[in-house]
């Protein structure tokens, strides 16, 4: 992402323009953008002031409060997209490292998202020994904002992991019966 954000200029503009790339027929307010992106609205404000004058998102009409989207009509829209999906993605070592602080690591499984199979019910798996809810998900927004887009994710104690593996769980299929990437695999899968 580095290189990336000083081509764009900053990283803050990186992932707004992440955000609205992955949710092209989504409107945000500035609010929501500084959410889901996990920056101020200062500095939100100060990255949008140049995206609106390129024409790349603009205004959506008779709003209260105003908010942004994709302008379709964008010139360079369907290059700058692909380039944007092409560039983007997040190291593995980032993953778990995030992934970490919420307890111990047994299984750590990429696939929908992070393999290019769309239709996926999940794009991570998480399964390990005490892990805390609430630390799992606050990693997993922090990952959200760095992609710009909704990761769907499941998590299991080892012991649940294995009996729901066992009956051929359909969720469990999904993951492995499909492309998928192993980060942490302690389980011997």
């Amino acid at each position: 992402m580095e290189l990336l954000a000083k081509i764009f200029g900053s990283g803050a503009r990186l992932k707004i323009l992440r955000l609205f790339m992955f949710n092209k027929d989504t409107a945000f307010t500035l609010t929501e953008i500084a959410e889901r992106t996990k920056m101020s609205k200062e500095v939100v404000r100060r990255e949008f002031s140049d995206l609106l004058a390129s024409g790349l998102i603009r205004k959506k009409r008779a709003q209260t409060p105003i908010q942004y989207q994709i302008n379709p009509q964008y010139e360079h829209l369907d290059a700058f997209n692909a380039f944007i999906r092409e560039t983007t993605s997040v190291r593995p070592q980032d993953i778990t490292k995030a992934l970490k602080r919420a307890g111990t690591l047994r299984l750590v499984a990429l696939s929908g998202l992070f393999t290019g199979v769309l239709e996926a019910q999940v794009d991570l798996l998480v399964v390990g020994d005490h892990l805390e809810d609430r630390v799992l998900a606050g990693a997993v927004r922090s990952l959200e904002a760095e992609l710009g887009r909704e990761i769907r994710y499941a998590s299991f104690a080892t012991p649940d992991f294995r009996y729901r593996r066992g009956i051929y769980d359909r969720l469990i299929r999904d993951v492995f019966d499909y492309p998928h990437r192993l980060l942490v695999d302690k389980i011997g899968i």
